[in-house]
């Protein structure tokens, strides 16, 4: 009789408690209807592209491969996930009953329950339970909080993914512009040779000076100069690359070349600024992050009531290790508790007042991420617009002073021009054809800004998710 009315009660208790503290509510931000910068803003949107079809690259996708797979950030990151999955599987087990055994034999003399002046023995083995019911919540805020960390430590992997695709595009364009520099200064170098050859021939035929072939020799060296400065930086490039993919420092080869640009010049969507909050993985974190902090606040308010708990011992017990198996030791008990603070000296309200204030900076930190998120895809949006606007003009200006030094070529050849011609436009073309080439780059990098801005890169297509298996 008095078991079933014990376990009525108990289900009775359990069924009725409640949830302390405040339920979550996703924050609401003061979103734009579009991008600044955006003059095109659509439904549409490149970061809903997975990464092998905005960078078509062979060379490129194979290294966001390998770095995918090898990466020691990444790795990190994926064992930071398993971490918190565990912690939360922990306080998940709070929630269950705790049940363990225990026993012991004695044997000695003048022992309880022994005559005095003789020898005995005792056993016993016991199994335990102890089970504290989540009346008010407690358990279950704590179990939304974990929870809530570890989608936030999984939102962090997706981050490290979004980020490890944008660094090996942006290092991996920067290699092919310094590629195609260094051919800038070798054929600048090859084409000051050439003056000074036409110099040095002159010279030797009486009818140029030596302040030609001089000028024209310098001008040919300080072009050669710059090469070994640009091989130097392409070795550095290719050591970070290959860091960033988890290989030893070393060439990358084969690779692509850095085109002029042109195909950038077609319309690539942003999308709504709505769509890139629920996509970045920055901000779907610090939502669970928020949304812990939440929970907190709940788990703080349960401390003011009483924990209401269960225990149940069940075994066998004997004076006599013989008397273990007959029956008569037969041991058992069922037990409630309750405990509750009286007075704490403002323990409970200062860690109430605490909850509340960390609950306060998520919120802050929440309303950051969105508006530095929306600052970088507005950055990239103006930068790519300005890049292929400054591209049509020094390609126009490339053109010119291509044209310049044929025509110079052709005066000085007829007799018509003196020297200053021809190297004032050759040292003209070199510079501007290096800045043509640092703005095509440019503009690539807009595009690799923009779609890591938007939260591109880590699509469930190409990444595990790591809420499976909890």
């Amino acid at each position: 009789m008095f078991n079933t009315r014990f376990l009525s009660a108990t289900a009775v208790a359990l069924f009725a408690g409640c949830t302390v503290g405040p339920n979550f509510e996703s924050p609401g931000a003061d979103l734009p209807g579009s991008f600044r910068g955006d003059d095109n803003a659509s439904s549409e949107s490149i970061a809903d592209l997975p990464w092998w079809k905005v960078y078509r690259d062979a060379k490129l996708q194979s290294l966001i491969r390998e770095g995918l797979a090898n990466n020691q950030d990444l790795r990190i990151a994926v064992s930071r996930v398993e971490q918190a999955r565990q912690a939360a599987n922990q306080t998940r087990s709070l929630a269950l009953p705790s049940v363990g055994y225990s026993g012991g034999a004695t044997s000695g003399r003048n022992q309880g329950g022994a005559a005095f002046g003789k020898s005995g023995d005792s056993g016993s083995a016991f199994l335990n339970a102890v089970w504290e019911i989540d009346f008010w919540g407690r358990i279950r805020r704590l179990n939304e909080a974990e929870l809530a960390r570890y989608l936030a430590t999984d939102e962090a992997r997706r981050g490290v993914i979004v980020s490890l695709v944008g660094d090996i595009s942006q290092a991996y364009f920067e290699l092919l512009e310094l590629d195609l520099e260094r051919e800038i200064s070798v054929r600048s170098r090859d084409s000051f040779g050439k003056s000074f050859d036409l110099f040095q021939s002159r010279l030797e035929g009486g009818i140029a000076s030596k302040l030609e072939t001089s000028r024209a020799q310098a001008a040919a060296a300080q072009a050669a100069a710059t090469i070994p400065e640009i091989e130097r930086l392409i070795s550095q490039k290719e050591n970070q690359i290959s860091i960033l993919t988890g290989r030893n420092p070393g060439p990358i080869e084969p690779r692509g070349t850095l085109s002029d640009g042109s195909d950038l010049d077609r319309v690539i969507p942003a999308g709504l600024p709505s769509a890139m909050v629920r996509r970045r993985p920055d901000i779907r974190q610090s939502e669970q992050l928020l949304r812990a902090a939440n929970a907190e606040i709940g788990v703080a308010i349960a401390e003011y009531y009483p924990k209401i708990g269960l225990t149940a011992v069940a075994g066998r017990i004997s004076p006599d290790l013989s008397d273990l198996t007959d029956g008569k030791g037969n041991a058992w008990s069922v037990g409630a508790n309750i405990a509750g603070p009286v007075f704490q000296g403002g323990l409970l309200q200062a860690k109430e007042a605490q909850a509340r204030a960390a609950w306060d900076e998520a919120c802050i930190r929440h309303e950051k991420a969105v508006l530095v998120a929306l600052g970088e895809v507005s950055n990239s949006l103006i930068a790519r617009q300005k890049f292929a606007a400054s591209r049509v003009e020094q390609e126009r200006a490339v053109a010119a002073l291509n044209e310049a030094v044929g025509i110079s070529s052709e005066r000085y050849a007829a007799g018509r021009a003196s020297y200053f011609e021809i190297l004032d436009s050759q040292l003209e073309l070199f510079p501007t054809e290096l800045n043509l080439a640092r703005v095509r780059l440019n503009q690539y990098l807009a595009v690799v800004t923009l779609y890591r801005a938007l939260g591109g890169g880590w699509s469930p297509g190409s990444v595990s998710s790591a809420k499976e298996g909890l």
